[in-house]
């Protein structure tokens, strides 16, 4: 029942008033610990008039707050976002010192570096006391979203307000894999599961499956088949493309503006978000219009990027600002003291976590995670119907500190709170909404390749190749989504991966998965032409401990897998010599390798780390001892949980393989909830479009069937443009 109009307002103005007290006797507590913070007259003042001026300066503070922030924040939006974050201390001081300064009688005075901190304690300090007065009245809550959705509304020009049919929210907990979920949901030793909002909901509303990835297996390759039904001719992580000389980065914004252009044109659609869609934290669009953190539009610098309009959805209440400064400011110190505990114990296997590390960690745990968190809350409140969002929180740390490490679970835990937010976001909705929970990928645990053989995968390649090997072992840098998205955000210029030597392979690394080319050589080069020129480098790699197998291409033969000891699969004639290398990594692992075998952007030698079945643990080519990329344990085993109210994924006693099946289980899953069907378009031919300029064969069916004139949704500028690197 609704309450009347009186005590609706009367329970406005109490809100107000204790929160107007609170903040009063805040600012009274620290002018008398703080030195440099007075509300008083130089020669004194009574109790009275110090309480008055207190009450004058937390007042005009209140209202700069409510008035002055939303505009300065919208005003800065085009600032770097790590910038903004850090300015947000000084941004609230300053509002203090003009508060101070309207005080009767120039009786607030207060150092410009004390205001930083007064601010900030008043702004944490009102927040709290309005959370908390909240928590128990629904029509205070349902107002206050109700005002959120109205500016949402208000920015995307839509309506959210009639009855419609249920709207979809997919969100994807990057690197989280099905074994580890499943852990997380379960109680141990008396205690809760680390993720109780997620564990209620499976056996009862929703129901969880695995489903494996390609061989590729990392963010740039499964969210690009999942959002834009193709991700042919994407090998790895990182790939070098010798027609353009140029090294492919899936989450670099200029390379991920390329691949989702390219899937686009092969799939014929713009994507799964294309009708009435919002993209959130994203490597690539999906197709949608609303856009927030989304890496291939990042590196655009135009009216129609709106990928960091999320933030000002955020940082416009100081009181968001504030929170979100010091859980970053408290999550660089917990990543210190958990690197710290870690080398002082000597656990092992444990790579460095210095540098800026903490600072990029801090970044996906909390501003990355709070800004996509409020970015879908407003897309529920504005009633839109498609959803897509990415948390790469966990992913991140699980590189550095291990799948299941302490660290990882407590950044599951913080994930479980925020889908608990959502969902309760949805209750209050214009519309009911499906919330389906996926990952992208696992992760499977192991010493660096590294760590444990002491050379890098490049320095064996150069062994085998007759070149000098440097005595130092190198490192290869962790190529984590977060590093780039950071790198986005602060506006810093992408890094040029190519080796400038061209008579000297181009070793590059995607997790356990290693990838060889000669760039001096036009096209692939055959395994007839690598032993001709480079008579040990096959033999070397395929009988090193550390290495699982080998992919290469036979003038004869076609695709070939060479193992150790002269074991081979020949996996276009399926002709078997001694035994599979491949029959170690389970079943699948043959075609899988088969479908990478024919992309036009394989290299010349793919290889595979080993990968031990008793333990599950790989060896990765970059420095993590969490990692994902290729075959082996638990990477390729994602998780897919939806509603019962919607129809299972496959049939009964079928497996669901390949991002690009996904992609289309979830379009049948928006027609089941009466969503919108993404349409078909005319595709671009470009030399962008496609490595070589030439459409698949799919694709140019495609393109006949369609026979629609319109250019596709999302523009993509002629010149090598592309988001910053952002996930895995």
């Amino acid at each position: 029942m609704q309450k009347p109009r009186w005590k609706t307002v009367g329970g406005a103005l109490l809100r107000v008033t204790a929160v107007w007290a609170v903040s009063t006797l805040t600012m009274l507590a620290l002018a008398g610990i703080l030195p440099d913070f007075r509300l008083q007259a130089a020669d004194g003042d009574s109790a009275t008039r110090i309480a008055i001026t207190a009450a004058s300066g937390a007042g005009a503070f209140g209202v700069l707050s409510a008035l002055v922030w939303p505009l300065l924040v919208r005003a800065l939006l085009l600032m770097p976002a790590l910038v903004l974050g850090l300015l947000v201390f000084v941004l609230n001081g300053s509002m203090l010192l003009i508060a101070l300064s309207v005080v009767p009688d120039g009786r607030g005075a207060v150092e410009p570096e004390t205001a930083v901190v007064v601010a900030a304690v008043m702004s944490a300090a009102s927040s709290a006391t309005s959370t908390f007065l909240t928590v128990r009245d629904d029509g205070a809550y349902r107002r206050r979203l109700a005002r959120l959705a109205d500016r949402q509304r208000r920015l995307s020009g839509g309506d959210g307000g009639r009855a419609r049919p249920p709207g979809t929210v997919f969100l994807q907990l990057d690197g989280v894999g099905h074994a580890v979920l499943r852990d997380a949901l379960r109680p141990r030793d008396n205690r809760p599961p680390v993720m109780e909002t997620v564990a209620a909901w499976v056996g009862g509303t929703h129901t969880v499956t695995p489903w494996r990835t390609d061989w590729s297996s990392q963010t740039g390759a499964s969210q690009l088949g999942i959002l834009h039904g193709s991700n042919e001719d994407v090998p790895a992580f990182r790939w070098y493309e010798k027609k353009s000389g140029e090294v492919m980065v899936s989450n670099r914004p200029t390379s991920a503006a390329v691949l989702q252009r390219r899937a686009a044109a092969r799939a014929g659609h713009d994507g799964l978000l294309t009708v009435d869609g919002a993209s959130r934290g994203n490597l690539f669009t999906g197709g949608a219009d609303e856009l927030a953190l989304v890496l291939s539009v990042a590196a655009r610098r135009s009216k129609r990027n709106r990928s960091r309009s999320g933030y000002f959805a955020y940082f416009s209440d100081p009181a968001n600002a504030t929170r979100t400064a010091a859980s970053f400011v408290a999550e660089v110190c917990r990543e210190i003291c958990q690197s710290t505990r870690a080398k002082l114990r000597r656990e092992s296997p444990r790579v460095g976590r210095g540098g800026l590390y903490p600072f990029i960690r801090a970044f996906a745990t909390v501003v990355e995670r709070d800004v996509v968190v409020a970015a879908v809350s407003g897309d529920i409140l504005s009633g839109r119907t498609a959803i897509y969002a990415d948390l790469v929180a966990y992913d991140e740390v699980a590189h550095h500190s291990g799948p299941r490490s302490r660290d990882a679970q407590q950044v599951l835990a913080r994930l479980d709170r925020s889908i608990a937010l959502i969902a309760k976001v949805a209750e209050r909705a214009p519309r009911d909404y499906r919330i389906v929970l996926l990952s992208d990928h696992g992760q499977s645990p192991g010493a660096t390749f590294a760590g444990a053989y002491g050379l890098t995968l490049e320095d064996l390649v150069r062994a085998g190749c007759g070149l000098p090997v440097p005595k130092a072992v190198g490192r290869t840098a962790s190529g984590a989504e977060a590093r780039e998205a950071a790198r986005a955000a602060l506006h810093r210029p992408e890094k040029d991966d190519t080796d400038q030597e061209e008579a000297r392979p181009v070793v590059l690394a995607s997790g356990n998965l290693g990838l060889i080319s000669f760039p001096d050589v036009p096209g692939r080069m055959s395994r007839e032409a690598i032993d001709r020129r480079h008579p040990a480098l096959l033999h070397t790699l395929a009988n090193h401990p550390g290495v699982g197998f080998l992919l290469v291409r036979s003038e004869t033969e076609g695709a070939v897998v060479l193992g150790a000891n002269g074991a081979e699969h020949h996996l276009d004639t399926h002709r078997v010599i001694k035994e599979s290398p491949l029959a170690l990594f389970g079943p699948g692992a043959a075609e899988a390798v088969r479908r990478t075998a024919h992309f036009r952007n394989t290299p010349d030698i793919m290889v595979n780390s080993a990968y031990d079945a008793a333990t599950g643990e790989v060896h990765a080519f970059e420095e993590q001892i969490g990692s994902h990329g290729g075959l082996g344990g638990e990477q390729g085993h994602p998780f897919l949980l939806w509603p019962v109210q919607l129809s299972a994924p496959v049939a009964a006693g079928e497996e669901l393989v390949g991002a690009e099946r996904v992609h289309t289980v979830l379009r049948r899953w928006l027609r089941e909830a009466d969503g919108p069907e993404v349409p078909e378009v005319s595709v671009e031919t470009d030399e962008r479009a496609s490595d070589d300029g030439v459409l698949s064969d799919g694709a140019q069916g495609l393109a006949q069937e369609s026979r629609i004139p319109s250019p596709m949704a999302v523009p993509f500028p002629a010149a090598d443009p592309v988001l910053p690197d952002k996930a895995r």
